[in-house]
Protein backbone atom coordinates (compact mmCIF):
# COMPACT_ATOMS: atom_id res chain seq x y z
CA UNK A 1 0.00 0.00 0.00
CA UNK A 2 1.36 3.38 -0.96
CA UNK A 3 1.68 5.96 1.83
CA UNK A 4 0.09 8.98 0.26
CA UNK A 5 1.13 11.45 2.96
CA UNK A 6 4.87 11.14 2.30
CA UNK A 7 6.43 14.18 0.68
CA UNK A 8 8.06 12.17 -2.10
CA UNK A 9 4.65 10.81 -3.14
CA UNK A 10 3.03 14.22 -3.06
CA UNK A 11 5.83 15.68 -5.18
CA UNK A 12 5.72 12.86 -7.79
CA UNK A 13 5.72 14.35 -11.22
CA UNK A 14 7.28 17.68 -10.25
CA UNK A 15 10.73 18.24 -11.72
CA UNK A 16 12.68 19.33 -8.63
CA UNK A 17 10.67 17.56 -5.89
CA UNK A 18 10.55 20.58 -3.62
CA UNK A 19 14.26 21.34 -3.81
CA UNK A 20 13.99 24.62 -5.66
CA UNK A 21 16.09 24.82 -8.78
CA UNK A 22 16.96 21.41 -10.20
CA UNK A 23 20.70 22.11 -9.72
CA UNK A 24 20.39 22.73 -5.98
CA UNK A 25 20.41 19.14 -4.65
CA UNK A 26 22.86 17.78 -7.18
CA UNK A 27 26.23 16.17 -6.30
CA UNK A 28 28.22 15.61 -3.13
CA UNK A 29 28.95 19.31 -2.70
CA UNK A 30 25.43 19.68 -1.41
CA UNK A 31 26.16 17.38 1.53
CA UNK A 32 29.61 18.76 2.37
CA UNK A 33 31.81 16.26 0.52
CA UNK A 34 32.02 12.58 -0.26
CA UNK A 35 32.75 9.91 2.33
CA UNK A 36 34.64 11.12 5.40
CA UNK A 37 35.34 14.55 3.96
CA UNK A 38 35.10 17.24 6.63
CA UNK A 39 35.24 14.78 9.53
CA UNK A 40 37.31 17.25 11.52
CA UNK A 41 35.55 20.35 10.16
CA UNK A 42 31.96 20.63 8.99
CA UNK A 43 31.03 17.07 10.03
CA UNK A 44 32.71 17.20 13.44
CA UNK A 45 29.46 16.69 15.38
CA UNK A 46 28.75 13.59 13.29
CA UNK A 47 32.27 12.31 14.00
CA UNK A 48 31.91 12.79 17.75
CA UNK A 49 28.56 11.02 17.83
CA UNK A 50 28.99 8.14 15.40
CA UNK A 51 32.76 7.60 14.99
CA UNK A 52 34.52 8.71 18.19
CA UNK A 53 37.51 6.37 17.63
CA UNK A 54 38.28 7.82 14.20
CA UNK A 55 41.31 9.77 15.43
CA UNK A 56 44.21 8.52 17.55
CA UNK A 57 46.12 5.28 17.87
CA UNK A 58 44.32 1.99 18.52
CA UNK A 59 45.20 -1.68 18.58
CA UNK A 60 48.41 -3.58 19.18
CA UNK A 61 51.97 -2.40 19.29
CA UNK A 62 54.55 -4.37 17.40
CA UNK A 63 56.23 -6.78 19.85
CA UNK A 64 59.77 -5.79 20.81
CA UNK A 65 62.65 -8.25 20.79
CA UNK A 66 62.93 -10.13 24.03
CA UNK A 67 66.38 -9.78 25.55
CA UNK A 68 67.36 -12.71 27.72
CA UNK A 69 68.44 -11.19 31.01
CA UNK A 70 71.36 -12.71 32.84
CA UNK A 71 71.12 -13.17 36.58
CA UNK A 72 74.73 -13.44 37.79
CA UNK A 73 76.19 -14.63 41.09
CA UNK A 74 79.69 -13.97 42.44
CA UNK A 75 82.14 -16.56 43.70
CA UNK A 76 82.35 -14.74 47.05
CA UNK A 77 78.63 -15.44 47.60
CA UNK A 78 79.04 -19.14 46.78
CA UNK A 79 82.06 -19.32 49.10
CA UNK A 80 80.17 -17.74 52.01
CA UNK A 81 76.96 -19.72 51.56
CA UNK A 82 78.44 -23.13 50.67
CA UNK A 83 77.97 -24.66 54.15
CA UNK A 84 74.52 -23.09 54.49
CA UNK A 85 73.46 -24.55 51.13
CA UNK A 86 74.66 -28.00 52.26
CA UNK A 87 72.49 -27.77 55.36
CA UNK A 88 69.43 -26.73 53.33
CA UNK A 89 69.97 -29.50 50.78
CA UNK A 90 70.58 -27.14 47.85
CA UNK A 91 74.17 -28.39 47.48
CA UNK A 92 75.78 -31.81 47.79
CA UNK A 93 79.17 -33.05 48.95
CA UNK A 94 81.26 -35.10 46.53
CA UNK A 95 84.43 -36.28 48.30
CA UNK A 96 86.07 -33.11 49.63
CA UNK A 97 84.41 -30.69 47.18
CA UNK A 98 80.98 -29.12 47.42
CA UNK A 99 78.76 -29.40 44.33
CA UNK A 100 76.57 -26.32 43.74
CA UNK A 101 74.05 -26.01 40.89
CA UNK A 102 73.42 -22.25 40.57
CA UNK A 103 70.28 -22.75 38.45
CA UNK A 104 68.56 -24.22 41.53
CA UNK A 105 69.38 -20.96 43.33
CA UNK A 106 67.88 -18.88 40.51
CA UNK A 107 71.12 -17.72 38.85
CA UNK A 108 72.41 -18.37 35.34
CA UNK A 109 75.97 -16.98 35.31
CA UNK A 110 78.97 -17.16 37.64
CA UNK A 111 81.27 -14.13 37.96
CA UNK A 112 84.71 -13.99 39.58
CA UNK A 113 84.34 -11.33 42.28
CA UNK A 114 85.81 -12.49 45.60
CA UNK A 115 88.16 -15.30 46.51
CA UNK A 116 87.79 -19.04 47.08
CA UNK A 117 89.47 -21.04 49.83
CA UNK A 118 87.94 -24.46 49.21
CA UNK A 119 87.28 -26.76 46.28
CA UNK A 120 83.90 -26.11 44.67
CA UNK A 121 82.26 -27.93 41.79
CA UNK A 122 79.99 -25.36 40.19
CA UNK A 123 77.30 -26.13 37.60
CA UNK A 124 76.00 -23.18 35.58
CA UNK A 125 74.86 -22.29 32.04
CA UNK A 126 77.70 -19.75 31.71
CA UNK A 127 80.86 -18.60 33.45
CA UNK A 128 83.21 -15.66 33.06
CA UNK A 129 86.73 -16.67 32.04
CA UNK A 130 88.24 -15.38 35.27
CA UNK A 131 85.65 -17.30 37.34
CA UNK A 132 86.64 -20.54 35.57
CA UNK A 133 90.31 -19.83 36.27
CA UNK A 134 89.69 -19.12 39.98
CA UNK A 135 87.56 -22.25 40.50
CA UNK A 136 90.07 -24.53 38.77
CA UNK A 137 93.01 -22.88 40.59
CA UNK A 138 91.69 -24.17 43.95
CA UNK A 139 91.09 -27.71 42.66
CA UNK A 140 87.43 -27.16 41.83
CA UNK A 141 85.57 -28.14 38.71
CA UNK A 142 83.53 -26.14 36.21
CA UNK A 143 80.51 -27.84 34.61
CA UNK A 144 78.65 -25.89 31.92
CA UNK A 145 75.01 -26.91 31.56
Amino acid sequence: MIRTKRKINKMRGSRSIGGGCSKKRRGAGNKGGKGNAGASKQHWTWTVKFDPDHYGKHGFKRPQKMIEKSNPVNLSFLEEKAEELLDKGLATKDGDSIVIDVTELGYNKVLAKGTISKALTVKSPSFSESAKAKIEEFGGEVIEL
